[in-house]
This record gives C-alpha cells, structure tokens and sequence, in this order.
C-alpha cells in the first residue's frame, strides 16, 4: 500500500469515527433526556445541575469515600516512608511497618471480621509450610482456596453466631465493607505465595522468560509469616490490587522500586485527576449504567440497545482505570510498583487475546503465572482458556450470567486462535499479499469486536435471558442494517488500530 493511498484511507477512516461519535453522543444525549425520570440510581449532580448516574454500587463507594481514602493512605504513606528513612527499615522491618498499619486499615474497614482474615489466611500459610514438599501440594493449596473462595460467597462472610451464641455479639462489630468481596484478591494472593514458597524449594526454577518480572527466586528468610501477612494485607493493594507476585512484592520491600521519580509519580496523579474529571463529564451526561440495571433496554430499539452496550463498556473501562490507577498511586508512593492494569484503551484492541492483556493486565499475569503455564501454556491453549475463564467467572461471583459470559469469551476464543495459527502459516508464505492480509485481519478484527460486544452485553447488561431477544431483533430486518453498521464500524475501527500501530512501530 503506498503512501497516498494510506493518507486518503486515514482520512476516510477518521471522518468516518468522528461522524460515529457525533451519531454516538447526539443519540445518548437524547435518550439520557427521554428516560431520566424513569432511570434508577440518578442523583444530583454538580454540572449544570444535572442529574450524576450512581446506578453502579462500586463507582458509588469509591467516588463517595475518595476524599477520606486520599487523607487515609497520605498519613499511611508518610509515616511509611519516614519510619524507613528515619530507621533505615528493609524487607522485614518494612512488612512489620506496613502490616501494623494495613491492619489498623482493616479494623475500621472490616471490624471483628479481621478475625475471619487472619484465620484463614494462618491456615493457608501452615497448609503451605507443612505440605510443600508433597507431590500432592499444588492440588492442597488450589483446592483449599477455591473452597475458601465457594464457601465465603455462599455464607456471604459467615455470621459469628454460626459459632456460638459466646460469639453472636461480634456481628455487631462487622465494620463498614464486606470482608469477603474483599477476600477474593487475598485469594489470588495466599495461591501466589504457595506457588512461589513451592518453586523456591523446587531445584530447576521456572522459566523466567515467560514472566513480566525478571528476578531471581526468593530465598526463604523472606517467607517469614510477617512478610506473608504485609503481603496479603498491604494497604494501597488490599481493596482492588492491582495484584502483584509475592517474590516480586518482597524483593520491593526490602528495596522500593526507582523506575518512577517523585516528577514521574507525580504527574501520573495529574493524569488521574484529568481522567476523573473525564469520568464526571460521562456520568453527568450520559446514564448508560443506570439503563443497563433498569432493565429499559427490552424497550429499545436494536441501534439503541447497542448503544447503551458500547457506552456500558466505556463506563466500565474508565471505572477499572479510574479505581486501579488510584491504588497503583498510592504502592508507587509507598514504594512498590505493580503492573498498570489498563495499559492500553479499549478502544484499541481488536482481538481477544489484546484486550485480556490490557484488561485488568495484572490478574492476566496471574493466571498466565499460576494457571495457563502450569496447565501447559500454548501446547494444551484451546483446553486451557475455558479453565483460565471459568475460574475467573467463579473467582468474580457465583452469577450463571458471568459463568455465560466466561463460556461465550471461550467460545469466541477458540476461532481466533486457530485463525491466528492459518494466518501465520499464509503471512510466512504470501509476503506480496500484504493488502489482502490487512483487509482479513480488519475483517477479523470486526468479527471479533463484535463478540466481545456480545459477550459483555450478556454478561453486563441483558444477561444470558437476553441472549434470544437480541439474536431475534438483530436478524430481523429492522435489525440486519444495524448489525451491518456495527460490523462496519469496527471494521473501521480496526483499520484506524492498524495505523496506530503503524505510527508506534515507526516511532520506536
């Protein structure tokens, strides 16, 4: 393709992306205007005295509670940061440090539960101490946390009556935030230290090359029950993550990390509040959320119900950014870097395998660690990825509608990779064919957009009752055009991708 031809198709594909936003926006305006009254979870806003959507439960918490959190890991960042200058703490006098002050965290958050937290996870470390030896011990320690995970969701974090009327008076002390949505990310956390307690006692160590983070293993005076706590229990990680190894967690520890100077971590704030801001503009005006749990889009049209999907899933994008970056900002501050979980914008991904890299990213090096390779990796992939999402549909909440969701990504993962497989194959083979290869990976990259719209909006919005109503809307012949323009616009969509990618490509 030469070079005029590619200016004349840039300009085509972004006059054609700015017509679909305007279209986009006009048509969210407009039914944000028409439904407000009806919509459930509205407040009142602060921008122009518009109505703020605060249908969803999580953003509410975060956004309501976001000054007290700042004034809470602010004094627990200084007094961090000064008992290790003033003290010249490492590793172990450093989780001493943040495990008196993460628990102090916890007790406000959780009340008596703290008790449920640290019970559980003992016993996981002395399951992990007396069993890592044993052939039988990655079954032990993955069938002890699933359980803990089951049972925790199905008891909804036990009552302490349950144990004893000498107990029932604690219910009264349970805190402010349910221990056990909380809980799942100590989960990912006790199984990260098994595994990695379990290959620093193995003599041929995993392979490091498969890992983001290129350390030597841990030596076992870092596995003292003290760090292990620090770790599961660590402040500005312990609400959301991101989630980090616990070698790698240690080894921070004991030497903060200097890849982000105080400029760098700073203006990575600025960023976070612009993005905020952002955040509250979309919010303010329009309610895709609160028409996603009214159940209003039954009434809609086919255009409008993907509208609202598309605008769903912008929502949740710039939550999980707004919310992770948060927490990540404040472990840079204390001296821990963990991986950026959304790195790329979603609006850049035109295959599955990019967008569960750059969603949640951290939890993606998590289950490639812990699960995928140790499954097999890619020999054994087409088996693997519907174990990888089953466990993350169950790790999230026990709901057939994410379990529908896990089956439906799996379902439309197993194409693309045997896709990829023949594309390779006739890349390698047809080096004169470039035009034709990137029209198929556009046509592809449509094809793939298009279930993951799918996938979200039967796990986000209609759920898996859904999943009829919009088959037989879009295949009707109201509906046949819409789906023609969806697919056309994500084909757009990702041609607009492959120049980007073209323009990194060149720059670097």
């Amino acid at each position: 393709m030469n070079k005029s031809w590619k200016r004349l198709e840039l300009l085509f594909l972004v006059l054609y992306a700015l017509a679909f936003y305007v279209v986009i926006i006009r048509r969210s305006l407009h039914l944000s205007h028409e439904y407000y009254g009806r919509l459930r979870g509205l407040r009142q806003g602060w921008i122009s005295n518009r109505l703020n959507d605060m249908s969803d439960a999580q953003w509410r918490n975060f956004r309501g509670n976001l000054v007290v959190l700042t004034a809470v890991f602010g004094i627990f960042s200084l007094v961090a940061n000064t008992a290790r200058t003033l003290y010249r703490l490492k590793g172990r006098g450093m989780s001493i440090v943040w495990l008196l002050i993460s628990l102090s965290y916890l007790a406000y958050l959780h009340g008596a539960c703290v008790i449920f937290i640290l019970s559980i996870s003992s016993v996981n470390f002395f399951l992990v101490k007396m069993f890592v030896r044993s052939p039988y011990f990655s079954a032990i320690l993955w069938m002890f946390n699933i359980l803990v995970l089951l049972v925790n969701r199905i008891y909804e974090g036990y009552s302490f009556s349950f144990f004893g009327q000498s107990w029932a008076s604690l219910d009264n002390y349970r805190g402010t935030f349910r221990w056990h949505i909380c809980f799942n990310f100590v989960i990912l956390r006790m199984i990260s230290f098994g595994c990695d307690y379990q290959w620093a006692h193995q003599v041929s160590h995993f392979n490091e090359k498969v890992f983001e983070f290129k350390d030597k293993p841990a030596n076992s005076d870092r596995f003292s029950f003290t760090m292990y706590l620090c770790y599961l229990v660590f402040a500005p990680l312990y609400i959301a993550g991101p989630i980090i190894s616990f070698e790698v967690f240690a080894l921070q520890l004991e030497m903060p990390q200097n890849k982000y100077s105080v400029i760098k971590i700073a203006w990575y704030g600025v960023r976070w509040l612009l993005s905020l801001l952002l955040m509250e503009l979309m919010t303010h005006l329009f309610y895709y959320n609160a028409f996603a749990i009214s159940g209003f889009w039954i009434q809609l049209s086919p255009w409008e119900v993907f509208i609202i999907g598309y605008g769903v899933l912008m929502f949740m994008w710039l939550k999980f950014f707004l919310i992770w970056r948060y927490f990540r900002f404040w472990s840079l501050i204390a001296g821990i870097d963990v991986p950026e979980n959304m790195p790329r914008c979603i609006n850049n991904c035109h295959n599955l395998e990019t967008f569960w890299k750059n969603w949640h990213a951290s939890f993606n090096k998590w289950l490639v660690r812990y699960i995928y390779i140790p499954l097999g990796g890619s020999r054994t992939k087409l088996v693997n990825v519907w174990i990888v999402f089953t466990f993350v549909a169950i790790w999230h909440d026990l709901e057939w509608k994410l379990l529908s969701w896990a089956w439906l990504t799996c379902l439309f993962f197993v194409p693309e990779m045997i896709v990829k497989s023949a594309v390779a194959v006739f890349q390698a083979k047809s080096a004169s064919s470039a035009f034709i290869f990137r029209e198929l990976s556009a046509i592809a990259g449509a094809i793939t957009i298009t279930c993951l719209m799918v996938a979200n909006l039967v796990g986000y919005v209609i759920g898996p009752s859904g999943l009829h109503w919009l088959s037989s809307k879009l295949l009707q012949r109201e509906g046949l055009p819409v789906l023609a323009g969806i697919f056309l616009t994500f084909y757009v969509g990702t041609k607009l991708m492959f120049h980007i990618r073209d323009v990194r490509q060149n720059c670097w």
